[in-house]
């Protein structure tokens, strides 16, 4: 059964990665995808393969509905029109996966503020942006999912004193960014739940071998055992996005616990199972 069947989803950050993985299976179970980025072609990145025309052409050949619309997420226009396009392609949005991300691993001593603020606006601001778009169609329907891609960033190093070999420099920005989002998701999902609307936010029990990651030498490839398979976290998305209301509304939780509790297969390791998770995840 296509569990998306009839829906209108935009996914962020689609051209690689998760992001490309869960508008790949967005497509499968149905829905129409919306796939943005800001690398339409290949090559139009300088460090990282991966493109919206690509992810376009697969979802397509494999027999499903995808169009691609650039979007810079830090930016309230290229929001609007993203938006926009999409109405004049599929009509109102159904489901939103805030997953467009951007990391500078730069010590908070070193870091250039326009920087700083930069990937603030690309991490938070933008799904704020898109959610605040997107609420506009799902609030007369009563109905739509919103599913915000977050990271174990979002957990932070505790109290000290801290042990110099084990400190981790360059994280700050990225996790601040995360935790908030977590507490933006918790939030949202508050203020929307009478008017139906869920609103979830999910992260990697282990690092995604993605280009990304991958460039960042987070993990050294697909078969690095350190990691999970990218797959993992688009079932996860899509779980989020499809099952109901009081059953996952507000969820702030990671790919393999959630995977498990719905009796997939996984590695049982990272966060969720030797690593707690953020507060948020908790509650």
């Amino acid at each position: 059964m296509a569990k998306l069947k009839g829906k209108v989803a935009i996914v962020t950050g689609a051209s690689r990665g998760i992001g490309k993985e869960i508008a790949e299976l967005f497509a499968k179970e149905g829905a129409k995808v919306v796939c943005s980025a800001r690398t339409l072609k290949e090559g139009d990145h300088k460090l990282l393969e991966g493109s919206l025309e690509t992810t376009v052409a697969g979802i397509k050949k494999a027999g499903g509905t995808a169009e691609a619309v650039t979007c810079d997420v830090s930016s309230e226009t290229d929001c609007e029109k993203l938006v926009a396009e999409t109405h004049k392609l599929y009509g109102p949005v159904d489901v939103l996966v805030n997953n467009a991300a951007l990391t500078y691993f730069i010590p908070v001593k070193d870091f250039p503020p326009s920087r700083w603020m930069r990937s603030f606006a690309v991490n938070l601001h933008g799904p704020f942006m898109l959610a605040h778009l997107v609420l506009q169609d799902m609030i007369p329907r009563k109905s739509g999912s919103i599913v915000n891609i977050s990271s174990g960033a979002a957990i932070g190093p505790g109290r000290g004193p801290y042990k110099s070999a084990t400190v981790f420099r360059g994280g700050v920005c990225y996790g601040a960014e995360k935790a908030a989002l977590e507490r933006f998701t918790q939030g949202l999902a508050e203020e929307v739940y009478d008017d139906g609307i869920s609103v979830t936010c999910v992260s990697p029990s282990q690092v995604v071998a993605t280009p990304g990651t991958v460039h960042h030498h987070l993990v050294t490839g697909p078969d690095d055992p350190t990691g999970e398979p990218v797959e993992w976290m688009a079932q996860s998305a899509l779980i989020l996005a499809t099952e109901p209301l009081d059953k996952v509304t507000g969820l702030v939780t990671y790919s393999q616990p959630l995977l498990k509790q719905y009796g997939v297969k996984v590695n049982s390791l990272g966060i969720g199972f030797e690593r707690k998770g953020s507060g948020y995840s908790l509650i």
